[in-house]
C-alpha cells in the first residue's frame, strides 16, 4: 500500500511517501522570515499555497511513481496554525476527490511519535515532546499517549523563536542560540519554573530579554538552554521513574539540539535507561511522518469523508485515539 502524506500544522509544508516500514520520499519547503520577525500564520500559508505543487511533484519524482498509482492520502488533522491546517487539508481533499483516493486525517503529535518508533526502534518508551507549540512528556496506556508533564502557556520552540525575535536572530531561532551558547560557560541566574510535573516558560523569557540590553547575547543564549533544557530534563526523568519504563524517546524540532541531548543522555545513563533521538530529518515536520501514521491508521480502518473533512487546531495528543497501537 503506497501512502501519500501532506504535513503543513506551521513553517514546513511537506510531502513524504511511504509504503509499509520503507520511506521513499520526505520532501519539504520551509518558511522563514528576516531577522527579528517571527512566523506569521497568513504569510506561511500562503508560502504554503505557492509551494505545495512544487513539493508534491518533488517527491512523486523522488519515489518514481505517479499520483495514480497512491492509494491512500493522508494529512495533519492538528493540532496547529489554523491558516497553515486549512492549506494542506484543502490540498488533501482536492487530491482525494480528483483520484478518488481514500482520505486519513492523522494526529501531527502521534505522527511524530510514530515515525519515531519506526526509524529508532523504541517499543515502549517515554516521549519527550519538543517542538514550536509543544512541549508534553508522554507515555502510551490504555488506547491513548497519556500526557504526564507539560507547557503551561508556551511551547519550547516558540519560546526559544520569541526570545530569538526580540534578540534579532530570526525565525527559526533554535539553531542560532544554540550556536551562540556554545560560546559561553557565563551562566546568568534565570527564572526556574517547574510546578510539580508542569513547565512555565514565558516568565524565563521576559526575564531574558529584560537582560538583553545589560548581558552578552552569548551569555544569554547559554544561560537560557542550560535552564529550559534542566527543566525538562527534571520532569522527563520523573515521568521515567514513574512509569518504570526504560526507553526514553526524544522528538520534535527542538530535538535536535545536542546540549539537549547531552543532559537528556545523561539522566537515562545514570537511570539505566536508553535514549532514541529520531534522525534530524524526521525529529521536525515532515511528510513522511504524516504518511506512516496515515499508514497505520487507515489499516486500522480510520478514514473520513473528503466532504466532511476538516481540521482541528487545538488538538490535544491524549484527545487522540491510537487503534493501531497494542502495548
Amino acid at each position: 500500500m503506497l501512502v501519500l502524506g501532506i504535513e503543513s500544522t506551521a513553517h514546513t509544508f511537506g510531502v513524504g511517501i511511504v509504503r509499509g516500514e520503507n520511506i521513499f520520499a520526505n520532501v519539504w519547503d520551509m518558511y522563514t522570515t528576516e531577522p527579528g520577525k517571527g512566523i506569521i500564520p497568513i504569510e506561511s500559508a500562503n508560502h504554503h499555497e505557492k509551494v505545495k505543487n512544487q513539493v508534491l511533484e518533488k517527491a512523486l519524482k523522488k519515489a518514481d511513481v505517479k499520483i495514480e498509482d497512491i492509494d491512500v492520502i493522508s494529512f495533519s488533522h492538528g493540532a496547529g496554525l489554523p491558516p497553515c491546517l486549512k492549506v494542506g487539508k484543502d490540498f488533501a481533499v482536492e487530491l482525494a476527490e480528483k483520484h478518488k483516493k481514500p482520505l486519513v486525517p492523522v494526529c501531527h503529535q502521534v505522527a511524530h511519535i510514530d515515525i519515531g518508533k519506526l526509524l529508532t526502534g523504541s517499543c515502549n518508551p517515554v516521549v519527550l515532546f519538543t517542538s514550536g507549540a509543544n512541549t508534553q512528556v508522554l507515555a502510551f496506556e490504555d488506547g491513548y499517549y497519556r500526557c504526564f508533564g507539560e507547557t503551561m502557556d508556551v511551547g519550547i520552540g516558540n519560546a526559544l523563536d520569541k526570545f530569538g525575535r526580540a534578540a534579532g536572530l530570526g525565525f527559526p531561532a533554535g539553531p542560532k542560540i544554540e550556536e551562540l551558547a556554545r560560546k559561553s560557560k557565563n551562566y546568568i541566574e534565570l527564572p526556574y519554573v517547574v510546578k510539580g510535573m508542569d513547565l512555565s516558560f514565558s516568565g524565563i523569557i521576559t526575564s531574558t530579554i529584560n537582560k538583553l540590553k545589560k548581558e552578552k547575547i552569548e551569555d544569554l543564549c547559554y544561560s537560557l538552554q542550560e535552564t529550559l533544557f534542566s527543566m525538562l530534563t527534571e520532569v522527563t526523568e520523573r515521568a521515567l521513574a514513574h512509569t518504570e519504563r526504560e526507553e526514553l524517546l526524544l522528538t520534535g524540532g527542538v530535538a535536535a539540539n545536542k546540549r539537549l541531548n547531552e543532559m537528556l543522555t545523561k539522566m537515562c545513563k545514570e537511570r539505566g535507561a536508553n535514549v532514541y533521538n529520531v534522525p534530524k530529518e524526521y525529529a521536525g515536520d515532515n511528510g513522511a511522518m504524516i504518511a506512516y501514521s496515515g499508514l497505520l491508521s487507515y489499516s486500522a480502518g480510520i478514514t473520513v469523508d473528503p466532504k466532511k473533512a476538516d481540521f482541528n487546531p487545538r488538538l490535544r495528543t491524549d484527545q487522540w485515539e491510537v487503534k493501531w497501537e497494542q502495548i
